[in-house]
């Protein structure tokens, strides 16, 4: 249902007095699961630098447990960073006052279509000729 002018115009002022509010920008921003799912993977490459400084340091020193817990921190932020951006990706997130976008629908049941999907997609769709 369309709004009167009365209430479009009370509207875009209620929205123009939001904006200018710095306390409800942050308390949107705060709340905006895009922005922890930035902080997150911004964390897990951190971590992984810091994985990488005791490989290299456990290599250099000769001490292989060292170089093993480096490797260890490494795998699981990468682990954590993939989980956080896959988490980030999943459509049932809501952002308040935010705009959504389209995904384009992927292959059977929701999933990415694997190469043999696509190989059977290509068979499928030759030319006649080509048989």
């Amino acid at each position: 249902m369309p709004l009167s002018e009365h209430e479009q115009r009370l509207f875009e002022q209620i929205e123009r007095s939001l904006a200018e509010d710095p306390k409800f920008a942050s308390a949107v921003r705060a709340s905006d699961p895009r922005f922890h799912a930035r902080r997150r993977l911004l964390v897990a490459a951190g971590v992984m630098i810091v994985g990488l400084a005791l490989l290299v340091y456990g290599a250099v020193i000769k001490t292989p447990p060292l170089a093993v817990a480096g490797f260890v921190v490494m795998l699981g932020s990468a682990a954590f960073a993939v989980q956080s951006h896959r988490r980030s990706q999943s459509p049932d997130l809501h952002v308040v006052g935010g705009t959504t976008s389209r995904r384009r629908p992927r292959g059977r049941s929701g999933r990415r279509p694997s190469i043999l999907d696509r190989m059977e997609d290509r068979w499928r769709q030759r030319p006649e000729g080509h048989r």
